[in-house]
């Protein structure tokens, strides 16, 4: 599992150590550059002070100095040798100049004073050394100070997380029914942003529950009545007395169960497209033939009450990204609603097409219509208007609305045929 604290901890101690190692790196640079400016200024000095002196010839010197002198006659004979050493050069260049041998780099400084050639030579391992040690005694306090510093930060980065540890706690106390908004006053100015998300989760996750309660409540009030009826007529079903009282009963009761069902179905349709429920993969799907498929699946009903259904357009370029079985119920939805409520003899017409870049389907009929102060209460649940002689579960708009909604689409109502009604669903381009 990730950890913040160990990740921030990490992060930190390998950032200091990362700087550390720069600096030693920028301390020990600093330290040898100064180091071979004194030490060069040493190895001038040194020349230049053996100037006055007379040499005789053979070599002499400590075998433990870090400098060779060697003194040259006009003739380039060696005249002086303070300590032999195999790999030095035989004759050296006036001034400053660096010696690459087996041994390592030489720094070499070389004067001439009368007939005589004066040479001072150091290994430079010697001064990196000296500069390595000299880094050393500058870091090793602060590699001392590390455990320190990392037990600091540690306690910092605790410190800096205990707000994320007091919201979690706060969240995890809550109660299934304790969905009101986190506080924010006491929250750092980085953890806002979660606060904001978690309130919005917990906003929508209220209004689902909410809508989850009132759509039960509905739902049981309005099977209470058919169920109830139900129950009424099959105790008229047992009292009939003779067969034509018992049929009539029967036929009564059998509808009443018809209606009944419908209802039970609806209220599935309508759950299966809350948010929240089993979806579907989207696929293309194209409007025409699922005009053409419900026109067809609405024949009969349309038929037996002698109404003009038909297609009266169908684009083959109009075509959504969907869910194909939930737009069936959607359309078929609105051409059963027109087929019920409109008069025998009447037409309903069904369109699929494509403006603008928009595909939409259109469901239009000569029924009565909906008056323009009704059309957006159609769309609440069992919501049914007075004076109606069709009976329905009003249900059918909210679930038109529910499927649009899940798939970005606007419903619309107007004015159709003869002071009927026009439902076009648009779509998002």
């Amino acid at each position: 599992m990730r950890s913040i604290r160990r990740n921030l901890l990490l992060a930190l101690l390998a950032t200091m150590a990362a700087a550390m190692a720069l600096g030693a790196w920028a301390t020990y640079m600093t330290a040898r550059e100064e180091a071979n400016a004194l030490f060069d200024y040493h190895l001038q000095q040194i020349a230049l002070s053996l100037r006055d002196q007379t040499f005789q010839g053979g070599a002499a010197g400590d075998e433990s100095l870090d400098f060779v002198i060697r003194v040259w006659d006009r003739e380039g004979l060696t005249i002086y040798y303070s300590r032999p050493h195999q790999w030095l050069p035989d004759l050296a260049r006036l001034g400053y100049s660096t010696e690459e041998t087996p041994e390592g780099e030489w720094r070499i400084f070389a004067v001439q004073y009368h007939d005589r050639t004066i040479a001072v030579a150091q290994p430079l391992e010697v001064r990196s050394r000296l500069a390595a040690d000299a880094a050393l005694r500058t870091l090793t306090p602060f590699l001392v100070l590390l455990p320190l510093l990392g037990l600091l930060t540690w306690m910092l980065v605790d410190q800096g997380l205990r707000p994320l540890n007091r919201l979690a706690r706060s969240v995890a106390t809550r109660t299934p029914d304790a969905l009101e908004p986190l506080g924010e006053d006491p929250v750092p100015e980085e953890a806002r942003p979660l606060v904001h998300a978690l309130n919005g989760l917990l906003a929508r996750l209220k209004g689902a529950l909410e809508a989850q309660r009132a759509f039960i409540a509905d739902a049981a009030h309005e099977l209470r009545t058919p169920l109830t009826a139900l129950q009424l007529q099959v105790q008229l079903v047992e009292r009939a007395q003779g067969e034509a009282e018992r049929a009539g009963a029967l036929a009564e009761l059998k509808r009443g169960l018809q209606r009944t069902i419908h209802t039970v179905q609806q209220l599935l349709t309508l759950a299966r497209q809350e948010p929240g429920a089993a979806e579907h993969p989207l696929a293309p799907v194209r409007l025409a033939d699922l005009a053409r498929q419900v026109v067809a699946d609405l024949s009969p009903l349309a038929e037996a009450k002698a109404i003009d259904l038909g297609v009266t357009r169908a684009d083959d370029d109009a075509s959504v990204a969907g869910d194909g079985e939930a737009l069936r119920i959607l359309l078929a939805n609105l051409v059963g609603n027109a087929v019920r409520y409109t008069p025998a003899g009447g037409r309903v017409d069904v369109a699929a097409g494509r403006d603008g870049g928009r595909s939409h389907l259109e469901v239009c009929d000569n029924g009565p219509g909906i008056p323009s102060a009704d059309r957006e209460r159609v769309f609440d649940r069992f919501y049914r208007r007075g004076g109606e002689e069709e009976s329905g579960s009003g249900l059918g708009l909210a679930i038109v609305r529910a499927i649009a909604d899940r798939h970005g689409a606007q419903v619309a109502l107007g004015d159709g045929m003869d002071g009927g009604l026009r439902v076009r669903v648009e779509f998002p381009p």
